[in-house]
């Protein structure tokens, strides 16, 4: 089967890249676009290591084929932070040392992002629920889930701050 054409909003950057029709989306991210945030673990979506939001919903790029992306708006950990300027979570993670290798963490932290898009003022036990994709070998999870409480208290701040 011949390449075909796919139009991607890649970080708020419109993008077109020619794919192989099942060419998965970890792969166009990392090898063509070259953004390496993303990394791969498992290649068989039971890391998380891979996450990035699809239209604002997490899932594991290596499970996607490049070709269902077609128009849609990805987000990816480089896409995260604004102007140069960190993004809560990411800003927690580091405050918290919810990071050792760091490899999990690009898809952690975008599935704590997610998770706070739906629940700003999320508990420990939700945390988890939203976190339980995304498999880390290093930090015992402890930081990681004190960083998402973090997080959730900064974003409800800043809520309450553009109300006054």
């Amino acid at each position: 089967m011949p390449k075909m054409l796919v139009q991607l909003q890649v970080n708020g950057v419109d993008r077109a890249v020619e794919v192989w029709p099942l060419q998965r989306l970890l792969d166009v991210l990392r090898d063509d676009l070259k953004l390496t945030g993303t990394k791969e673990g498992c290649g068989e979506g039971e890391c998380g290591a891979c996450s990035v939001l699809l239209d604002d919903v997490l899932v594991n790029s290596c499970l996607v084929p490049a070709c269902q992306a077609d128009r849609a708006r990805i987000t990816t950990i480089e896409g995260l932070a604004v102007n140069g300027e960190l993004h809560p979570v990411q800003r927690a993670f580091i405050e918290r040392g919810g990071t050792q290798c760091g490899f999990c963490t690009p898809g952690m932290i975008l599935a704590v992002v997610s998770l706070l898009q739906t629940n700003p003022n999320p508990t420990e036990d939700d945390i988890c629920k939203g976190i339980a994709g995304n498999l880390c070998r290093c930090t015992g999870y402890g930081r990681i889930v004190e960083a998402a409480l973090q997080a959730g208290r900064s974003a409800q701040q800043v809520e309450c701050e553009s109300v006054r």
